[in-house]
C-alpha cells in the first residue's frame, strides 16, 4: 500500500463535487463550486479548463494541483499540433497526464498529486468520458462524479441514465445528480458547466444565465416527480 497515494485519494473525497455525462450527440461536465464565505467572488474559482478546442476538463481535490496538470495538458496539446499538424486524441492526452502522475507516485521527495480530473472531448465519431486517478490510473465512462457526493452521484446515474440521451437531457440529469449530492443547497450562481457537442467538436463553457435557466428547468422537474410520487 502506498499511504501518500491514498492520502491524495483522500483529498478527491473531501473535495467539490464534479460530475461528466455522455450523450448521443455531446458531453458535459458540470461541477458544483462550494462558496465557503459570502465574501468571495465565485466567478474567481474555476474547476471547469478548456485544454484544447475540442477537449475540456473539470477537476475536484487540490486546485493548484489540478492547475498544474491542466498546464501540463495544455502544452501537450499544442506540442501534438506542432509535431503532427492535428489536434490531440482524447485518450493520448489522458495516458500522457496519467503517466505524469504516476511518475509523482515512484520517488521520494515528491508526493502525488492531490488531484482528479474528468477530461472529455470528441474524436472523430464519437465523444469520450475519462476519470484519472491521482495513483496514475484512468477509466472511461459513460456518466461519472468525482469529489465529496460521488456515492450520491452515482446512485443517480445507475437509476437514470440512458445511452440515447441527448445533451439537454444529459445536463438536466448531471444537475439533479449535483443537486441531490449536495442535498438541496445549490444554486446557479454556485455551478459550472462545460460542454462538447458532436458535430461541433468545441469545448465551450455555458453563460451564466442558460445555467440558472437549466437549474430552473430541473428543479421544476424534481418538483413534479415529487407531486407524482406523492399522488
Amino acid at each position: 500500500r502506498l499511504f501518500q497515494v491514498e492520502y491524495a485519494r483522500e483529498a478527491v473525497r473531501r473535495g467539490t463535487t464534479a460530475v461528466g455525462i455522455k450523450a448521443v450527440d455531446g458531453v458535459a461536465v458540470l461541477v458544483d463550486k462550494r462558496i465557503t464565505s459570502r465574501l468571495m467572488e465565485p466567478e474567481s474559482i474555476e474547476k471547469i479548463f478548456q485544454i484544447d478546442q475540442h477537449i475540456g476538463a473539470a477537476t475536484s481535490g487540490l486546485v493548484a494541483d489540478a492547475r498544474v496538470l491542466i498546464d501540463r495538458a495544455r502544452v501537450e496539446s499544442q506540442i501534438n499540433r506542432l509535431v503532427y499538424d492535428e489536434s490531440i486524441g482524447v485518450e493520448v492526452l489522458a495516458k500522457r497526464i496519467c503517466d505524469f502522475k504516476q511518475t509523482y507516485t515512484q520517488y521520494g521527495g515528491v508526493r502525488p498529486f492531490g488531484t482528479s480530473l474528468l477530461i472529455v472531448g470528441a474524436d472523430d465519431e464519437r465523444v469520450r468520458l475519462f476519470e484519472t486517478d491521482p495513483s496514475g490510473a484512468l477509466l472511461e465512462y459513460k456518466a461519472t462524479g468525482i469529489g465529496a457526493g460521488r456515492a450520491a452521484v452515482m446512485e443517480i446515474f445507475e437509476e437514470k441514465y440512458r445511452e440515447d440521451m441527448n445533451c439537454d437531457e444529459a445536463i438536466l440529469l448531471g444537475l439533479e445528480a449535483l443537486y441531490k449530492a449536495a442535498e438541496g443547497k445549490f444554486e446557479a450562481s454556485t455551478t459550472e458547466i462545460g460542454v462538447i457537442k458532436l458535430d461541433e467538436k468545441l469545448f465551450c463553457k455555458l453563460e451564466e444565465a442558460d445555467v440558472a435557466a437549466r437549474v430552473e428547468e430541473m428543479k421544476a422537474g424534481i418538483g413534479g416527480e415529487g407531486e407524482e410520487g406523492e399522488a
